[in-house]
């Protein structure tokens, strides 16, 4: 049985709760593609918090801790500066408050691209300061070798190709990949190479359409699209982007709300109570009895 954490009302703090529901798994996912056909598309977002987690995780199959907190949470400007100690600490956090997605967490930048030793001290690390099932990385065929050792020493592995955020200094931005049929084929290539390193899933992000469905169709492993495709095995997209936090995100973000707006106008409200005293009120003081 899994454990998940709602919250006390009475205090405001986490308390676990057993839920009757046992967590997919890293096999039951990779299982969802059979002969290269998903009846039923994965559902991932990332998340970095344990409420975060609990009000996502009945609707996903995969939670992503990614390393767009870096961005997201931080303000910082790219994904680079990440640390594992905050990849451990927000994934320990999201596993915290799920109790049915898969959690996978992204091995930041440096963390893994030395050797394939390095990224098992790494991602050993991760898994046991956190408890996530899974690591992401980003790259193709230079990380197979990684993959594979990873892989055969019992730590799953998700891959990423095509944009990868953390070679955004090598890339010179986040345009969209594989528009020259040189850059395309060696996003087909990467996600074999990763394929057949023994990768569970693979995230394309941010490829010309054609491409991802390529790619799709090349690996036997379910493909997770992020500026790619529908016809990707899934999708994945940065909860706050889609939720409206943000006023500029990815031509890829759909909008599913405008929650930026929902936080400042209650903000708005609350800081107008407060100067004209009419918060607290008497509902929110206590009187003598």
């Amino acid at each position: 049985m899994s454990t998940t954490f709602q919250l006390d009302t009475s205090t405001s703090r986490a308390n676990p709760t057993p839920q009757p529901m046992r967590r997919l798994t890293v096999p039951s996912i990779r299982s969802r593609k059979q002969g290269g056909i998903t009846e039923e598309p994965l559902v991932m977002l990332t998340a970095y918090t344990a409420r975060q987690a609990q009000l996502l995780d009945s609707h996903c199959d995969l939670l992503l801790v990614g390393d767009s907190l870096g961005q997201v949470i931080y303000g910082l400007p790219s994904t680079v500066p990440v640390t594992l100690e905050m990849m451990a600490n927000h994934a320990a956090a999201v596993v915290r408050g799920s109790y049915h997605a898969v959690v996978v967490v992204d091995m930041p930048f440096g963390a893994y691209e030395a050797s394939p030793e390095k990224a098992f001290e790494s991602a050993a690390y991760l898994l046991k300061a956190s408890g996530a099932a899974a690591v992401k990385l980003e790259g193709g065929e230079a990380m197979a070798e990684t993959v594979a050792f990873l892989s055969q020493r019992g730590i799953p592995v998700m891959g990423h190709v095509g944009l990868t955020p953390q070679a955004v200094n090598m890339l010179g931005g986040y345009a969209a990949r594989g528009r020259s049929e040189a850059e395309a084929q060696k996003i087909v290539s990467d996600a074999r190479a990763l394929d057949d390193a023994g990768a569970f899933a693979i995230v394309v992000e941010g490829v010309v359409e054609p491409i991802a469905i390529e790619v799709t169709g090349a690996v036997s492993c379910p493909t997770i699209g992020i500026g790619a495709s529908a016809r990707c095995d899934g999708q994945v997209l940065v909860t706050e982007d889609m939720l409206g936090m943000f006023e500029r995100v990815p031509r890829f973000v759909k909008k599913y709300g405008n929650i930026a707006a929902v936080i400042e106008q209650t903000a708005a409200q609350y800081a107008e109570e407060v100067r004209s005293r009419a918060f607290p009120g008497a509902d929110q003081t206590y009187q003598p009895k």
